[in-house]
Formats: C-alpha cells, structure tokens, sequence
C-alpha cells in the first residue's frame, strides 16, 4: 500500500498543484477521485474545516491546501527542489503563490456567474490581468531563470483560464490588452517541461463545455 495518497479531482488547478509536486520529486502515490457533488466520508473525514480537495495523506496523516501541501512535499521528499534555494527568492516565490490565492477566485467567478457579480469579478480579473502583464515583460518564469514554485501557483492562469475562455465563449485576455500575459501562457503549456505535467487541454475543454452548457440550459 502506497505511503502517500492523494485525494484530488482530476479537472481542478489546485489538485493537479499537488500532482505536479509530487511527480517533479519522482514520488509515487494513489490517486483517489472524489465527487464535489457527492462528497466522501474520507473527504470529510480528512478536511472536516475546508471539505475540499486536495489533501494528501502521508503515512495515514492528512495535509490540506495545495499550496501548503506542495511545500509539504517539497520539504519531505527527495528530488529537485520546487521552492527556490535563496531566502529573497524564496520569499518573492511565496508572494506570487499568495497573490494567485487572494486574486484568482474572481477568475473564477468571470465564468460561472452572471448579471453585477460577474461584472465585478471581470474588473478584478482585468486589474490582476494588468499586474500579470506587466510581471511577465521579458520573463519566461516569475523568479529567477527555472521553473518552480510560483509557476505551479499559477497553473490555472496558465491552462485553466485559457480553457474556460473557450469552453464558454467569454474572452478575458486578449493579445491586443495583455501581451506578455498571452505570450507567456502560450510558453506554459506548450514548453516541453510542462506538458508532462499538466492535464489534457482537450479533455478539459470538452469537460468544461459540457459544464457551461448544462448551466446555461438549467438558466
């Protein structure tokens, strides 16, 4: 029986976070999907505070939230490191991780809500947009020259907005408005260090288009 499991969805940015980690550090573990609409006994056993996924379970013992959890694995297991090395980079690595935390919601909430809510989430998405742009002028990561831990906090920015854009038909983030954004999301799923490691953009997007369908249909 493996020593690490993974209870995830295989559609949400925050799991894959978590897989992400743990395949960078070569570490095997069980994946168990569980069902949002149906939650399980285990999930709400594991993170009776949150009940959400992910949480990792290591030696019987439950981590939750994924960013905390890829630190987790990146403190406990062998392989490359995920976090930076230096104190400073490390910092300004953890600063990203905690501004996608605070801004991405509304992200969220551009796509699945409707009327004023949706119309206040579009200007916080365009306000972190702008910040986004500006970031990413001239860089291929948000610190330093490798691939790392702010780069997973930002998975969803990198694939998932891009898939909710063309699942539903609402388009947030145009080339004309946001260049580097567009620029550097391009890189981020298509470089060959990343591809490994996220999840089908097809299947997502059938996924998802499904799921928007199914919400206009019952509106």
């Amino acid at each position: 029986m493996a020593d690490v499991k993974l209870l995830g969805l295989w559609y949400s940015p925050y799991s894959n976070r978590v897989e992400w980690a743990l395949k960078i550090k070569g570490k095997e573990y069980e994946y168990i999907e569980d069902d949002l609409h149906n939650k399980s006994p285990l999930l709400l056993e594991l993170n009776p505070i949150h009940k959400k996924i992910p949480v990792l379970i290591h030696n019987g013992k439950p981590i939750c939230e994924s960013m905390v959890i890829v630190e987790y694995i990146d403190e406990t297991f062998e392989g490359p490191p995920i976090l930076p090395k230096d104190p400073y980079d490390r910092a300004i690595a953890r600063f990203w991780a905690k501004f996608f935390a605070e801004k991405e919601p509304a992200t969220g909430k551009s796509f699945f809500l409707k009327g004023e809510e949706q119309e206040k989430a579009n200007e916080e998405t365009y306000e972190m947009l702008k910040v986004l742009d500006n970031e990413l002028k001239d860089k291929k990561f948000f610190v330093g020259d490798s691939f790392g831990f702010a780069d997973i906090a930002a998975n969803m920015m990198g694939l998932w907005v891009g898939v909710f854009e063309e699942a539903s038909g609402v388009l947030l983030a145009t080339r004309e408005k946001f260049p580097n954004f567009c620029a550097w999301r391009d890189e981020y799923i298509n470089c060959s260090q990343n591809k490994e490691y996220l999840p089908s953009r097809d299947e997502l997007i059938t996924y998802f288009k499904a799921r928007f369908q199914a919400t206009k249909s019952a509106a």
